[in-house]
């Protein structure tokens, strides 16, 4: 599913994402019954970075005051901020990159390093519930991502800067196992776990 505009939407509205996000499913609840449905999938979003969408930006000016900027982003909640588990800041593009004629990566080989990485996972979670990564829980994460002492303290040290909740904590070691897993690792190492912090964009920028 891909929102446009995040923070466009209504509050509320948002809020109801927290859930299928989390769990994978929504429940509807009215007077006589409760009933569940599956609702598993992918969010994409995009958003500006403030009202007039130049907060940042390296060419044009922000026009909006600090507390414009803190109403903008209010809407997004920390709760729901934190089941997103990839923030990313797209800069503008340089005149160079618009018009340079080379492309990117072909995406078979990109395919293929993620077959390779999934197939990992799945090798991991014979014996076990989860399908990926994404899945494991907090037991899991004491299983599988074990932290050297140097790790450990560079992860501390973002949770207390960024001001990190224990769920958010949780997503950062999940993408990390990712991360180590495209990298054809076995444990985590400190370059894993640093690059999924660079992946919390939004919380940095609080």
């Amino acid at each position: 599913m891909f929102l446009d505009e995040l923070t466009e939407f209504k509050r509320d509205v948002l809020e109801f994402l927290r859930q299928p996000l989390e769990d994978g499913y929504v429940t509807i609840s009215r007077t006589r019954q409760s009933v569940s449905f599956p609702a598993q999938f992918t969010l994409v979003a995009s958003t500006n970075p403030c009202p007039c969408g130049y907060f940042g930006d390296t060419v044009q000016p922000c026009t909006c005051s600090p507390r414009h900027r803190e109403q903008y982003w209010a809407k997004l909640s920390g709760p729901l901020m934190d089941r997103i588990d990839l923030q990313v800041a797209v800069n503008r593009l340089k005149p160079e990159e618009i018009t340079q004629q080379s492309v990117g990566e072909e995406s078979l080989p990109v395919r293929e390093r993620v077959k390779v990485a999934r197939d990992r996972a799945r090798q991991r979670f014979l014996n076990d519930t989860p399908q990926c990564n994404a899945e494991i829980q907090s037991r899991h994460i004491k299983q599988w991502c074990k932290l050297e002492d140097t790790t450990r303290t560079l992860l501390e040290g973002a949770i207390r800067k960024m001001g990190l909740s224990a769920r958010a904590t949780d997503r950062i070691l999940k993408v990390s196992r990712t991360i180590a897993d495209l990298a054809g690792a076995e444990n985590l190492q400190t370059a894993h776990v640093a690059e999924a912090i660079q992946y919390r964009t939004i919380d940095r920028m609080q």
